[in-house]
């Protein structure tokens, strides 16, 4: 029994000194830090719509309405494919109004639900762009921003509930590519068409048909690129 004991004090003098193999020490993991309570980006509207990209029926004077949108939290939601649209949606999506989806969006940052309205400007002749800055929070960390696409029966584009984090720490720079909705609110078929109120609405949906449509496939109408300010 002493002699074992002997032996096992032998052994770990041994590790202690340097002798044998010496156990591996795991490499300590770098914490990432976490992410700043707020950002600050800018979103810029790079609209790409033109004869070359979407040539059947193009009016005379593509255009896309100003932008409009919020900052929120997953509490709440402004719009998204097979939903059915809101007022403010149908009117942005209709005749280009920012209200009353600037005061849908009001109402969900009085109900704490959302945080930041952003109004950004139109495009009064695609191609073209503008830019548009805007704060956000951990709390409320989504984006969604629209704008009509005009003239049209109730068609739009635009973004919703878009994380700006990810992997614990806000985006340097997001680029979202921009295809054409449905509002389900307006039954005309092509830019100019003559008011045709859909009743009930049906839900928003993709376009995929003439005349964004060419040959089975929709180009993007634009970018949405949302770059981070500062550190």
């Amino acid at each position: 029994m002493t002699r074992a004991l002997l032996a096992i004090g032998a052994t770990l003098l041994g590790v202690a000194c340097g002798g044998g193999s010496s156990p591996t020490l795991a490499t300590p993991v770098p914490t990432p830090s976490p992410a700043a309570p707020t950002a600050r980006y800018s979103v810029t509207f790079e609209a790409q719509w033109r004869a070359e990209t979407h040539p059947t029926d193009i009016p005379s004077d593509p255009h896309f309405s100003r932008l409009i949108g919020g900052t929120h939290s997953a509490r709440v939601r402004f719009w998204a494919p097979g939903a059915i649209a809101s007022d403010g949606v149908e009117r942005m999506a209709e005749e280009g109004r920012t209200s009353p989806l600037d005061l849908e969006i009001m109402a969900a940052i009085s109900a704490a639900h959302a945080q930041h309205l952003i109004r950004g400007e139109s495009i009064p002749l695609s191609p073209a762009s503008t830019s548009v800055e805007f704060e956000i929070s951990l709390e409320h960390p989504l984006v969604t921003l629209v704008s009509m696409v005009a003239p049209s029966p109730d068609w739009f584009v635009g973004v919703h509930d878009l994380s700006l984090v990810e992997n614990g720490d806000w985006v340097r720079e997001k680029v979202v590519m921009l295809y054409p909705y449905d509002a389900g609110s307006d039954s005309g078929v092509t830019f100019t068409s003559p008011d045709r109120d859909t009743q009930p609405r049906e839900p928003i949906h993709s376009i995929e048909t003439p005349p964004l449509a060419l040959s089975g496939m929709v180009a993007p109408m634009g970018t949405f690129t949302f770059r981070r300010l500062g550190s």
